[in-house]
């Protein structure tokens, strides 16, 4: 019995292991938005969790899966072409006072450092070649990462090494002797294949911790930029061993020219000694700044598109659950808002629907309540004969029904607004939150490499910190007017990494600029000629158009004194039901009045695919009125699928039902309002189609039990 016993216990705890076992992965799952039967294998089979390549989850550390690749992709052959350098210079250089540091002339360096240089280097391309077939899915992502660090790894371990025993068994003797630009250049380039491992590796720690599949999460823009970055290094490191070779110039020498080049710097400390150099500067030079030009607007693409999805987006949010938060646009959200528990936050509006907010009432008892007064203004006898009175009523009756509707498009108006409130909000701060970063990256480039160009000129310049300062931003703005450059062995491989970065954020801030305090210059400067100088055709119009109030007061006062005119005159005012003339853009009254029949909705909405395409066609994104979004919203709704016909005929309806400020906004579409716009309504006019055809087919099969085809058509109205 006491076996029995022991063993039912072990059953039990094992039932109650695997109980919790299976809800912690649920909970986790439940947490982390992902399968929790997957997340339980993983944990079963590994301690890690390796999603699939195809796997569609959704995928979060966006920094360690789209910025990092990049950067590596950047740095790495950065680092090869300077390793290149390192491996083709001595390390050594005699020295004199009377010459220049970066003039010196080296002696030959011991046959283990050169071969462990040489080592170091083809590690650097190996490692190179594995992640660009990374990058192309060539090979494994789980294959080609790691050995991608293993090689970067030891390529930065015997830079690391060889410098260090340099340092400590055959160092240069001073005065006479110095250290290279080949040896700082291998110096740096042990930095950037240490600095790209250790990034790689936090990129790999994620996919391990489940945050992203087994592949690099790039765009085609962003492989592009990869691409686009190796060919810039090549063409540079390409041209500074040709012009090495035609110039007479040592390749760490050509490698300073070629750079400054391209950057079109020009200090003028280099140039071509001979023509056949000067003649290859003309397509080096073409060349180099097209790639340069390339790669400048892909990585400006690549912050846009990072400041849009995890900047951008969280601002938006952040601004539309204030906004709804502040809004209460009906008394059921009142009273929705006020049962809320506390420290519960409201939870996002739903899809906004007119028929379950208006305020519905019986006609019949609404009329006969209105036709019982208590004291009858009419004459009895001739019921048929409409009295002042009962045109009052009709009038009232009529006013009274359009009501709720008016109301709540009023609501929807002010819905709507809100969201064109945080959509102008987010442009004014998608402009200058780039243009502060860009001046925050230009900031700490020039005072940093201030600082650095202050350390390594001492000994041949003293330059001052200020002199630094100047020379830096001298170099930023591409002037270059030659009195001072680089002249130590250690500024000039310095120089080569720190323009190479420091010059694309310079073109990349004058472009912020130019979104924001240059647009602002212009915009005011236009603005002072259209009303001065060089006014504009129809400009009093526009200035109308954009404040609704004003216009809107300066139509009354014009009708006031229309009125008074005709009454001067001996006709009567215009009345309440007297028929208003439609205008361009029609009134939430007017778009309230009534509602058209399906085939007058159907021309209208064919007329209004082609207004949307021709919009489609403009040079800015248009941007609908409220009154706009209403026409357009009845023409996608009125086809809509009733839920015996998604039933019956197993299809979808489409995006119909949408709330301005909701998560289902379309106005937070990554889409222009006019392609949106346009995918509604042909969708709209697909339903309309096929409605149209199954009731043709239904006519023609005769399928109303032997029924007229007269009767038929009266059952589809009725239906």
């Amino acid at each position: 019995m006491s076996t029995t016993s022991a063993a039912e216990k072990t059953a039990q705890l094992e039932g109650t292991a695997g109980t919790d076992s299976t809800t912690s992965a649920r909970n986790e799952g439940e947490k982390e938005g992902r399968d929790p039967e997957s997340l339980k294998r993983a944990h079963r089979l590994w301690p890690f969790r390796l999603r699939p390549d195809d796997d569609d989850e959704p995928q979060d550390w966006w920094f360690a899966s789209t910025a990092i690749p990049l950067l590596a992709a950047t740095t790495g052959p950065m680092a090869n072409t300077l390793s290149i350098a390192a491996l083709v210079t001595s390390w050594r250089n005699n020295y004199t006072s009377s010459s220049k540091e970066a003039d010196s002339i080296g002696y030959p360096d011991p046959h283990w450092c050169i071969a462990a240089n040489a080592a170091s280097l083809a590690c650097g391309f190996i490692g190179n070649f594995f992640l660009l077939l990374n990058f192309t899915k060539r090979i494994r992502y789980i294959i080609a990462l790691p050995a991608t660090i293993i090689f970067w790894y030891a390529a930065t371990t015997l830079l690391i090494c060889i410098t260090a025993l340099m340092n400590e068994k055959v160092p240069p003797v001073a005065p006479d002797q110095v250290y290279s630009q080949g040896f700082w250049h291998a110096i740096i380039a042990a930095v950037l294949y240490l600095v790209s491992s250790m990034l790689l590796m936090v990129n790999m720690m994620g996919y391990f911790l489940g945050h992203y599949p087994q592949h690099f999460t790039l765009t085609e823009h962003q492989r592009t930029l990869i691409l686009q970055t190796m060919l810039f290094f090549i063409w540079l490191a390409g041209g500074g061993a040709v012009f090495a070779k035609v110039c007479g110039w040592r390749f760490v020498d050509a490698l300073y020219f070629c750079d400054v080049t391209i950057l079109t710097v020009g200090f003028g400390d280099y140039s071509a000694p001979n023509d056949a150099g000067r003649g290859l500067v003309f397509p080096f030079s073409v060349g180099g700044i097209i790639i340069l030009g390339l790669m400048v607007g892909s990585i400006r693409r690549f912050a846009m598109e990072i400041s849009h999805d995890k900047v951008l987006k969280h601002h938006v949010e952040k601004q539309r659950t204030l906004t709804i938060d502040r809004a209460v646009s009906t008394s059921i959200d009142l009273r929705i808002r006020q049962g809320l528990a506390d420290g519960v936050r409201p939870s996002i509006s739903e899809p906004f629907e007119l028929r379950e907010r208006a305020i519905t009432f019986d006609d019949a008892h609404a009329a006969e309540s209105l036709r019982r007064p208590k004291t009858s203004l009419h004459d009895d006898s001739d019921p048929s004969v409409p009295t002042k009175f009962t045109r009052r009523i009709s009038r009232t009756f009529s006013r009274s029904k359009r009501e709720p509707k008016v109301i709540l498009l009023r609501e929807e108006r002010d819905r709507f607004n809100a969201m064109r409130a945080i959509q102008r909000g987010t442009r004014t701060f998608k402009r200058y939150t780039n243009l502060g970063f860009s001046l925050v990256a230009f900031g700490l480039l020039w005072c940093v490499g201030a600082a650095v160009f202050m350390v390594a000129e001492q000994r041949e310049q003293g330059l001052s910190y200020f002199e630094a300062l100047y020379f830096c931003y001298v170099s930023l703005l591409t002037i270059g007017y030659g009195d001072l450059s680089p002249k130590s062995n250690a500024g000039k491989p310095f120089f080569i990494v720190w323009s190479l970065i420091a010059v694309p954020t310079m073109t990349i801030l004058v472009s912020d600029m130019g979104d924001t305090v240059i647009a602002s210059f212009k915009r005011g400067t236009a603005r002072l000629g259209d009303w001065t100088v060089l006014p504009q055709a129809g400009l009093w119009r526009a200035f109308l158009d954009k404040h609704p109030w004003l216009l809107l007061k300066l139509q009354q006062k014009v009708d006031q004194h229309a009125a008074k005119r005709r009454l001067a005159s001996g006709f009567r005012a215009p009345q309440e039901d007297d028929e208003a003339i439609v205008a361009s853009n029609p009134t939430l009254e007017q778009l309230a009045a009534g509602e058209p029949n399906p085939h007058q909705l159907a021309r209208a909405l064919a007329i209004a695919i082609r207004r949307v395409a021709d919009d489609l066609q403009a040079d800015q994104p248009k941007s609908y009125s409220y009154e706009q979004w209403v026409e357009f919203t009845r023409l996608i709704r009125f086809s809509k699928y009733s839920e015996d016909e998604v039933e019956e005929q197993e299809e979808t309806t489409g995006i119909v039902d949408w709330d301005f400020i909701g998560e289902d906004s379309p106005m937070l579409a990554d889409e222009t309002e006019s392609v949106w716009i346009l995918d509604r309504l042909c969708e709209s006019l697909e339903r309309y189609m096929k409605r149209q055809a199954r009731e043709s087919e239904k006519l023609e099969r005769g399928m109303y039990n032997g029924r007229g085809r007269e009767e038929g058509r009266d059952e589809i109205k009725r239906s």
